[in-house]
């Protein structure tokens, strides 16, 4: 996948050169990885967006930078006895946190089925993966529109 921002292009090939056991043991590494909140999300619930489509309880929050890249910023609440909600967040941090805005908006809907874990995760919990960058699409689209 070309039109991937370099961080999450080589997420992808860390993903394709494992086979799925392996896969699966990265997303559980990526899920430990995940930074904490900072103090203006502490209150997920009131001050995030919930992810509905996600198996477990999952918010985000998009932050843009008034800058000419305009940067996007990730923030992501998952329960720690959620590994994959949370491999899948950390994805999304590891692979697009600090991006410009742009590019964020050019990754393809479908880009995480190059991650080859349909073996080792449910379609339903892969659903949950697509809801997440369509949320952050969203917030980045309401955040660059002014």
């Amino acid at each position: 996948m070309s039109d991937l921002p370099p961080a999450l292009a080589e997420l992808v090939d860390d993903f394709a050169d494992v086979g799925p056991k392996d896969r699966l043991q990265l997303l559980l590494e990526l899920s430990q990885e995940l930074p904490d909140l900072p103090q203006r999300y502490q209150d997920a619930a009131a001050t995030m967006e919930q992810v509905h489509e996600c198996q477990s309880p999952l918010f985000l929050a998009v932050e843009v930078d008034d800058d000419a890249d305009r940067r996007v910023h990730l923030f992501f609440s998952a329960p720690p006895e959620a590994p994959t909600t949370r491999g899948f967040a950390g994805i999304m941090v590891t692979g697009l946190d600090g991006e410009p805005a742009a590019d964020v908006l050019a990754v393809p809907d479908d880009f995480y089925t190059a991650l080859g874990l349909a073996q080792a995760v449910s379609p339903l919990r892969l659903r949950g993966m697509a809801a997440m960058l369509a949320r952050i699409k969203k917030q980045v689209r309401a955040a660059t529109a002014s």
